[in-house]
């Protein structure tokens, strides 16, 4: 690791002396680290960073907290990653758009099961997970600019959870458990659906609409804000459950994919920036929303 990343680094955890600043985005990798799939990303307990297509749609990348780079797993032939979320035992699951599954990854084997599998799945794209373990994956019909909701339960049984939506992608469960959000990239809404206590969904409400750019990963913090990539801006949005938007943070790239919350505290946002093809990460004022039961 070159010099220079390693002194953006200390700045950026607050390491140099003096404390990091806040909704400033600085690189973690250097440019061209990534392929242009670059997508996930999620963190491990220990801080690390797992983001999809290092050199081909099927490889998953591990990441340290310094930025260095190591291959971690290639999926099977076929598949494609996109969207990475970890449960509370540390399990990762990935969803597989070209394989129509949700993978299940131990990470300390590397064995890499199908842990559901659904036909009528266009393209798993992004995964939330509920505090109970249970996964909801959006479903984006690109060509058709409409999208689904499918919900998986813990035993890996697939159910379509909202149909008759628009593209379908970043998606994301409330730090209560009680609300899932989904956004949709064409249209450029964010909705929010009660989680009922059998896991379904019920009728869904309006959070936001914004009138350009489009949207795609989406992650909460402790309070339930909604951080939110807006693909061809090149920033994220802090969104407030009602829809209020509280910022706007600038990545360093018009093409921010996805983000995850990581650190020692669980304030530190990673982005994978496709522009550039590599992760940056700024400082938040609080943890994500996973990050409070570690």
């Amino acid at each position: 690791m070159t010099r220079p990343f390693l002194a953006v680094w200390a700045a950026c955890l607050g390491l140099a002396g003096e404390p990091a600043p806040l909704w400033q985005a600085m690189p973690l990798t250097e440019k061209n680290s990534f392929t242009a799939g670059i997508e996930g990303p999620a963190c491990d307990a220990a801080g690390n960073i797992y983001a999809v297509a290092l050199t081909k749609p099927a490889d998953i990348a591990r990441v340290t907290p310094e930025g260095k780079i190591e291959l971690f797993v290639e999926l099977p032939r076929g598949s494609a990653g996109n969207g990475i979320v970890f449960d509370r035992d540390g399990i990762m699951f990935v969803a597989d758009y070209t394989g129509h599954n949700v993978l299940r990854i131990d990470p300390k084997t590397r064995a890499v099961q199908v842990f559901a599998h659904e036909p009528k799945m266009s393209q798993p794209n992004d995964l939330a997970i509920a505090p109970d373990g249970t996964l909801y994956a959006s479903d984006p019909d690109w060509k058709a600019s409409t999208g689904r909701i499918w919900r998986i339960s813990t035993d890996g049984k697939v159910s379509l959870a909202a149909d008759g939506l628009g593209t379908t992608n970043g998606i994301e469960v409330s730090p209560d458990g009680k609300t899932l959000y989904v956004n949709e990239s064409v249209q450029r809404t964010v909705w929010a659906f009660p989680i009922r206590a059998d896991g379904s969904l019920g009728g869904k409400r309006l959070v936001t609409k914004f009138d350009d750019h489009g949207f795609d990963g989406m992650r909460c913090d402790v309070d339930g804000n909604l951080y939110i990539t807006r693909y061809g801006k090149g920033t994220v949005v802090v969104v407030s459950p009602e829809g209020k938007v509280l910022r706007e943070i600038d990545v360093l790239g018009r093409r921010p994919s996805n983000l995850c919350f990581g650190g020692p505290d669980g304030r530190t946002v990673y982005v994978t920036e496709v522009e550039h093809r590599r992760l940056v990460q700024f400082r938040a004022d609080r943890p994500g929303s996973g990050w409070r039961g570690r």
